[in-house]
């Protein structure tokens, strides 16, 4: 079954479970509720916030060479190790030799959708190695045998009484429904891993150029913990998350916490400015940082697509997605969900294969509306959709059939005929279509708008 096809069936289960949608309903308003409070809260112009965000990731991105080797040097000074992998597989390669080095087999690993992109996780079993993770939504997808439902909700689809038997099942708990009980035993399960482990694995929010800093920000602790107890620590980050300045953060940290959870400030914030200094007593011995490509160099060398690179992770545009909403997070089937993965899976994969995802979308602009960089995410999907077309990756079929469409709706006259003969044929549909499509056969009225307008 084709990506395509996988992504059609799981459309049509996940869109008739009612109980399903109403769970992400429920999570998605709650988050917005809280975002758009927020927004007012925060910022004296949001719209004001989010251009000169997207002018300063459009300057980091323009001198993206430049800034990368800035970061790669002042880090470097402070005993750090910066690799730079062009694919997927040769940051798992650069991960399994640092692995090998010190004798790894024991690894604590805070949130990163980029190890999730590269399958770092399955990576690690392959090769013998026990993998843990940290994030509380990491970790009961982690114990599902799941992937992320949500960039920042991992665990969005599942409800405390799911969540307290995958804990019975998988921590021997007693099955409660408290939140706090449950939170407990997570913590109890994670804190032995964090002495015990040989390296701590994070990914990046921003990568800050003058200073040659990582910036982390979350909620929990667990990526401070992560980072500081394992004699190793490994950051992973895409190529695109750098920024030119500290002071940046002053207003992308705030950005980010409010698009993605609603909150003034994330509770810990942490800059690395390197392995742990002569004098200090606490902190990783090693420090690595691996800088990945992975298809970034594809975006970047297209000017029209370029500014996908902005997106700073934050899920707003796939909580305000109607397509999101209904068919989940699953569907996708990729890393990157809603509209940013429907705009860059195309590029960072293969446009044949995943170009369908483009076609997700109602095209209605919310995500757009909603971006904190203010990437312009329905039009980059316009161009997805008109990449797929010239490539032939659509077919034949799709393609004869656009042009079919063309002749009709650009003749007013062919158009009124069409209008005729659909109601001749709409009777016939309804009777041979079956139930499930037949419910969807839109209804054709009894006069086009044209002849509305006359008579009006």
């Amino acid at each position: 079954m084709s990506e395509y096809q996988e992504f059609l069936k799981k459309s049509r289960i996940v869109s008739e479970d009612e109980i399903h949608r109403l769970k992400i309903l429920k999570a998605i308003t709650t988050y917005t509720e809280k975002v758009e409070t927020m927004k007012s809260a925060q910022f004296r112009s949001w719209q004001d916030a989010r251009q000169q965000a997207g002018q300063v990731r459009e300057y980091a991105l323009q001198n993206l060479p430049q800034l990368l080797e800035n970061f790669e040097k002042k880090i470097t000074a402070r005993g750090a190790t910066v690799m730079w992998a062009l694919s997927a597989r040769e940051a798992r390669e650069l991960f399994l030799s640092i692995v090998y080095k010190h004798d790894v087999k024991k690894i604590i690993k805070s949130k990163s959708m980029l190890t999730e992109e590269i399958g770092l996780n399955e990576y690690c079993t392959e090769n013998g190695l026990e993998i843990i993770e940290s994030d509380l939504g990491e970790l009961i997808v982690q114990l599902a045998g799941e992937k992320p439902y949500h960039i920042v909700t991992p665990a969005m689809h599942k409800n405390r009484s799911e969540i307290a038997h995958l804990f019975h099942e998988k921590l021997g708990i007693p099955i409660t429904e408290d939140a706090a009980e449950l939170t407990m035993a997570a913590r109890q399960h994670l804190r032995h891993a964090y002495i015990e482990a040989d390296m701590g694995v994070t990914g990046a929010n921003f990568l800050i150029a003058d200073e040659g800093v990582v910036s982390i920000t979350e909620n929990e602790g667990n990526a401070r913990l992560a980072m500081a107890c394992p004699p190793v620590h490994v950051v992973f980050s895409g190529i695109e998350k750098i920024l030119p300045r500290l002071m940046d953060l002053s207003l992308f940290l705030p950005l980010l916490a409010t698009s993605g959870t609603g909150q003034q400030l994330t509770c810990y914030n942490t800059l690395i400015r390197g392995p742990k200094q002569p004098g200090e007593p606490d902190g990783p011995s090693h420090l690595y940082i691996i800088l990945l490509d992975n298809g970034r160099s594809t975006l970047y060398a297209d000017e029209k697509m370029r500014e996908a690179l902005r997106c700073i992770r934050c899920g707003a545009c796939l909580n305000v997605c109607p397509v999101y909403q209904t068919i989940g997070g699953h569907t996708y089937n990729t890393t990157y969900q809603g509209p940013i993965g429907a705009v860059i899976t195309p590029h960072l994969k293969n446009m044949k294969e995943w170009n369908h995802l483009t076609y997700a979308s109602s095209l209605c602009g919310a995500c757009t509306d909603s971006c904190p960089v203010n990437i312009n995410l329905h039009h980059l999907l316009l161009e997805n959709r008109y990449a797929a077309y010239f490539s032939r990756s659509t077919g034949q079929s799709w393609r004869f059939s656009l042009k079919i469409w063309a002749r009709v709706f650009r003749n007013r006259r062919t158009l009124n005929i069409l209008h005729t003969v659909l109601h001749f044929i709409e009777p016939v549909l309804k009777f041979i279509l079956p139930e499930g499509k037949r419910k969807r056969l839109p209804s054709i009225p009894a006069q086009t708008f044209a002849e509305m307008w006359d008579e009006n």
